[in-house]
């Protein structure tokens, strides 16, 4: 193999690298935005979850465990 076959080659290679990694490089950074989107998002979900739990804490509704059964049962 010549010299600048060899060369041509590596060349070749080193464009589809380049490739590579930008493609790579893109498909990171889109997914880092993902994530923080859905640590917001699930940031977000926590804490309507506990204000809803806390909700149902305060109400004056006993829960069913706690109620008592009518006379005639």
């Amino acid at each position: 193999m010549t010299t600048e076959k060899r060369l041509d080659e590596l060349e070749s290679r080193l464009a589809f690298q380049d490739e590579t990694i930008r493609v790579l490089n893109d498909t990171v950074a889109a997914q880092d935005q993902q994530l923080l989107s859905m640590q917001a998002e699930l940031k977000w979900v926590k804490a309507r979850l506990t204000e809803l739990v806390r909700s149902m804490a305060d109400s004056p509704v006993a829960s069913e465990s706690e109620e008592t059964l009518p006379p005639h049962y």
